[in-house]
């Protein structure tokens, strides 16, 4: 082999290894970005690298309204599986997956973020009905739209709005979702937050986002999901 050929293959092996290193960075810097400011550290296989709506990147265009139809359901949250233990397993696969926080700091991230006395939420038509310390109460909301937010990471989230018409005092007025989804989708799980301080001042929470799956759903059914999902 001459000289010139060793050194195009020397130049064509040295280009491979940048892009394999910037495709590594990419994933560091963003492959747990899903759009509400948090790291929600589920396993994607194949499509870590890719710059995906469900991690953050996605273009004003693709956005598109929702109805509430998208997250009707009767739904149970995963404070209380948390607290049980229920979901340790899962937190010692994050640390050993991601190596950046430890089991016990991953509990902590998660004990803050899943926060919540709203055991469970039933949603049916335009009426959410909450479950709280043993009793619940209901309200009727409407849709006002979306909100998109960018957060320091470089990724971006939707926020969808429904604001409060009329129910039980008890009853939040704003509510917004968020779960990886731009466009109208039924949904698996979501992630929502509750005030009474206006849209603008909820969108505003990065940190407590109380996270629901379906209350049918058994422990090793939500297990297995945020570990393979």
């Amino acid at each position: 082999m001459s000289i010139s050929s060793k050194l195009i293959q020397i130049a064509v092996f040295s280009c491979a290894l940048t892009a394999s290193a910037g495709a590594q960075t990419q994933q560091h810097d963003h492959g747990h970005g899903h759009g509400h400011g948090h790291s929600h550290d589920q396993a994607h296989g194949a499509e870590t690298n890719k710059k995906t709506a469900a991690k953050g990147f996605f273009a004003d265009a693709d956005v598109k309204d929702r109805s509430l139809s998208d997250w009707e359901g009767d739904w149970q949250s995963m404070y209380p599986l948390l607290q049980t233990g229920a979901l340790d397993k899962v937190m010692a696969h994050k640390a050993e997956q991601k190596k950046d926080k430890t089991v016990d700091e991953y509990k902590q991230y998660y004990e803050a973020g899943y926060k919540t006395d709203i055991d469970r939420l039933v949603i049916k038509d335009d009426t959410f009905t909450f479950y709280q310390n043993g009793k619940n109460y209901s309200a009727q909301y409407k849709y006002d739209g979306y909100k998109i937010l960018t957060y320091k990471a470089g990724n971006r989230g939707v926020r969808y709005l429904f604001t409060k018409q009329q129910g039980e005092a008890q009853a939040p007025g704003f509510i917004q979702f968020s779960d990886h989804i731009i466009a109208p989708k039924k949904v698996s799980h979501f992630h929502i937050y509750f005030g009474n301080e206006g849209h603008q001042k909820l969108s505003e929470e990065l940190h407590n986002w109380p996270t629901y799956f379906p209350s049918a759903w058994k422990s090793k059914t939500i297990v297995h999901d945020l570990m393979h999902h």
